[in-house]
């Protein structure tokens, strides 16, 4: 009976120490299981900056594209005032907003809450947009200048004096940033000294921004033509004639080069060959200003002379359809997607006019376009259907950029807007990023004391 009884007590007692056991092992799964929770949540948070739009429609081709989230409503997020109108197309990199202003200066600003990080002061108004290579931002200036920035300070790197206002946007590629000057000269400069490697002299003063395809350079000039160069020595490769300046900036897409002239077509010419593939009257002569943004075999243009904001259909020039804001419809699209299955599903248009559009963007099948009615318009990227609009208290000149659910633009009124979709109060949309990491760490460090309690007592 007695050793019946010890038997007994020996298996509750290793019955309970295999319960503390699991009850141990349950523990520092769930400890464990925070801990990595929280480490998800820092990520996912971090991932909220990690959307970019680094140069003046967005890439290399500047088809104006992106898979970047759009904006959902038009609640405003925040407004940074300067002491300039604000032409700049504003860019978006490292959680930050760059932009010119007409008040001399180049800005940057915290994308999430719109407070100034920087400001570095030119000797003239700035009208281009900045882009954003290896941390470092390059503008131009009415000064002449062609600047470079550290990103992270705004202190100065080096400078260029051309000839001329710098107004084009400038394109940086294989370590070569390629920018016009109002000299008439499109220049290539090495991206980290600042020397000259070589300059292409044109009939006109050169504001079209330049993409690049394929080791190709395209821009247009005041002289009418439309160029081709070869990115790295700067020969010509072929130029192809219009009736009027272009002032607007190429966009590249399968082959085929699309651009807007002031003879009132838009063209879109084969990109190897420099032949005429298609052109559409777009506007009125004389006022052709927009920069195409192409998605999905259609391309986003506006109507300088009626106020139109066009879908064109990349293949033929057909119309596919046309939003009218009441005013003419100039300068530049912009076109940010983010799609399921293929399909578009939203999309953003920004353009300008006497009076009208100036920029586009694209993303999850709405369209938002800036106007000179002071207005920037929500599309349906499909049909061209009204969603929403957003008023502000000058004309936009200001092509608008997307990231994260928010989209960034500039007005006459001297400010950048932030419009997107409100957080609603979430409490992990508002904390800080150290705040996750913080937490994260704490927690590891308790998995480790309660790991070391339950190691010392087990050997007792």
């Amino acid at each position: 009976m007695k050793k019946d009884f010890n038997y007994i007590r020996q298996i509750a007692a290793y019955g309970v120490d295999k319960m503390k056991k699991f009850c141990s092992f349950i523990i520092l799964s769930l400890v464990c299981l925070l801990s990595l929770s929280m480490f998800a949540l820092a990520a996912g948070a971090n991932s909220q900056t990690n959307e970019s739009w680094p140069m003046f429609h967005n890439d290399l081709a500047h088809t104006g594209y992106s898979t970047n989230t759009g904006p959902t409503s038009n609640t405003t997020l925040w407004v940074f005032h300067t002491n300039g109108e604000v032409w700049s197309s504003p860019i978006i990199a490292n959680g930050a907003v760059y932009f010119g202003s007409l008040d001399h200066n180049v800005y940057a600003v915290n994308a999430k809450d719109g407070k100034q990080i920087w400001e570095y002061t030119t000797g003239d108004q700035v009208y281009p947009s900045a882009a954003f290579y290896n941390n470092v931002i390059y503008i131009g200036s009415d000064d002449h200048n062609f600047y470079a920035l550290n990103a992270e300070n705004g202190s100065l790197l080096w400078k260029y004096t051309t000839g001329g206002q710098v107004q084009s946007s400038a394109a940086i590629s294989n370590g070569i940033a390629y920018v016009g000057s109002s000299d008439n000269n499109l220049y290539a400069f090495n991206a980290t000294t600042g020397s000259m490697i070589w300059n292409y002299t044109t009939g006109g003063t050169v504001i079209s921004s330049p993409c690049l395809a394929n080791g190709v350079v395209y821009f247009g000039s005041y002289d009418g033509k439309l160029y081709a160069l070869d990115a790295q020595t700067g020969s010509e490769k072929w130029s192809f004639p219009t009736n009027g300046n272009i002032e607007s900036s190429p966009a590249f897409a399968d082959g085929t080069i699309y651009v807007g002239s002031h003879d009132n077509n838009t063209y879109a010419v084969n990109a190897d060959t420099g032949a005429l593939e298609w052109k559409v009257p777009t506007g009125y002569a004389g006022c052709i200003q927009a920069s195409p943004v192409y998605v999905n075999g259609v391309v986003y243009t506006g109507d300088s002379y009626n106020g139109n904001v066009l879908a064109l259909d990349a293949k033929t020039g057909a119309t596919k359809w046309n939003y009218t804001t009441g005013s003419f419809t100039q300068y530049f699209n912009v076109v940010t997607e983010r799609s399921a299955n293929g399909k578009p599903l939203s999309g953003y248009v920004g353009n300008y006019t006497i009076s009208g559009v100036y920029g586009n963007a694209v993303a999850n099948d709405v369209q938002y376009s800036g106007a000179l009615d002071n207005k920037t318009y929500a599309l349906n990227a499909q049909t061209g259907a009204l969603i929403w609009s957003y008023q502000t208290n000058g004309n936009i000149y200001s092509a608008p950029t997307v990231a994260n659910g928010v989209l960034y633009f500039g007005s006459d009124d001297n400010n950048v807007y932030a419009v997107g979709q409100a957080s609603g109060g979430s409490a992990i949309a508002n904390v800080p990023d150290m705040v996750y990491i913080a937490l994260a760490v704490v927690v590891v460090v308790l998995v480790i004391v309660v790991a070391l309690v339950l190691l010392r007592k087990r050997h007792k």
